[in-house]
């Protein structure tokens, strides 16, 4: 297992090296398109990451002033930012696979179907109210 984890930490980075050099000094050679590519991406990636950051506080501050938790924006927002830094690592395979992390709908978290939970739902709401609930502080005396 230790060698399978030092040959991907040591191949990816290689593969994407090779895979840069073939299509920048290969036989068609568009060395000015790949150093292009290169730096849109990155720049996308960091746009993604701001994007996401900015992304999560909203959507945490208008989950807790309705008095719920979205734990959905915190998925979301981990995949953008997984995105932005395989898209900010130079490579072909890096960014194909920041794409596929974009393009994959993901709406709620599958253990929270399991067992029958909203995303949103807060214990003391699970159950049903008739509607006549008072506010109010209730103190005992001895």
């Amino acid at each position: 297992m230790r060698f399978l984890i030092i040959g991907l930490l040591i191949g990816f980075p290689l593969a994407e090296g090779a895979i840069l050099y073939h299509l920048a000094m290969g036989p068609a050679g568009h060395g000015g398109w790949v150093l292009a590519w290169l730096v849109f991406a990155a720049m996308a990636g960091v746009v993604l990451i701001k994007q996401a950051r900015f992304s999560l506080i909203s959507r945490l501050t208008s989950a807790l002033s309705e008095g719920k938790f979205s734990l959905a924006a915190f998925i979301d927002s981990f995949r953008t930012v997984l995105a932005g830094l395989l898209l900010i690592f130079p490579g072909l395979i890096s960014d194909v696979m920041a794409m596929v992390l974009l393009l994959i709908p993901v709406r709620e978290p599958a253990f929270m179907h399991a067992h029958g939970h909203s995303r949103t739902a807060r214990p003391s709401q699970t159950a049903p109210t008739s509607g006549n609930t008072l506010d109010g502080e209730f103190r005992r005396e001895p």
